[in-house]
């Protein structure tokens, strides 16, 4: 696949950059430019980051970072077996807990929430990061949410880090997550607190908080350019009727 001129492979961690330095020199560089094009894409283009992950794979795949990057891109694509495959690659070639509860939630993806339940009572979550430790709370609780168990996945998420006022990284995704299952639960009260919560954690939009709670305070939102049937002439701007007039008259 054509990698854009702009880019030079440089962009990528200095960590991973570290790792690449085990490759002659011309295949790092090229393995660098598609981890490059993973990252860039995941979010908006799964299956191009995909497309390009396994690209590096062929190109480099003993190298950790690398397979990190095939995992993302084939969880991002919910290929769940291949995303685990890879994390647990990963894992095996650095010692890190950090893919632990990503793992996890390959497990749930695969159906199988009562494995990603063990998961989250391992010994390995108490070496994670607090990041990593919230995360692994957010996957038990759609475990025990996947499992039918709301009750529980509440209790889950009441936490140190849901109590607190200060805003982290993971705080609008947190308080997100609790305010869904409190309204899946009926407490649709709670279930709008939280989710104003949710909105002034979150700055930059990851979650769609803001429309949760317009949608709980009874707030439509109409999209201007999907009003009516299409092709319905009624529904035509003054512009398009003006244009069609213009077009039947030269025929005349």
């Amino acid at each position: 696949m054509p990698i854009p001129e702009d880019v030079t492979g440089e962009e990528i961690d200095k960590d991973v950059r570290q790792e690449l330095l085990s490759l002659p020199k011309t295949l790092a560089e090229d393995v660098a430019k598609n981890l490059v094009m993973v990252a860039r894409l995941i979010d908006e283009d799964p299956e191009g980051a995909y497309a390009y992950s396994k690209i590096a794979l062929r190109l480099a795949s003993r190298v950790a970072a690398v397979r990190e990057a095939g995992g993302f891109a084939a969880y991002a694509n919910q290929k769940y077996a291949e995303a685990l495959a890879e994390f647990r690659a990963a894992r095996r070639m650095t010692g890190s807990v950090e893919l632990w509860p990503v793992m996890a939630d390959c497990e749930r993806g695969l159906g199988r929430p009562e494995k990603a339940l063990d998961m989250a009572g391992a010994p390995e979550v108490q070496k994670l990061d607090k990041a990593g430790q919230v995360e692994m709370r957010l996957v038990a609780a759609g475990a025990r949410r996947d499992m039918g168990q709301l009750d529980a996945a509440i209790v889950t998420l009441q936490s140190p880090e849901l109590a607190s006022s200060s805003v982290q990284p993971w705080t609008a995704r947190l308080r997100y997550a609790y305010a869904d299952a409190l309204l899946a639960a009926g407490r649709e009260g709670e279930a709008r607190e939280w989710f104003a919560k949710a909105v002034e954690a979150d700055k930059d939009g990851s979650t769609d908080a803001s429309d949760r709670l317009a949608e709980l305070d009874g707030v439509e939102f109409v999209d201007a350019f999907d009003e009516g049937d299409e092709g319905d002439a009624g529904d035509a701007t003054e512009a398009e009727v003006e244009a069609k007039a213009e077009v039947e008259d030269d025929k005349d």
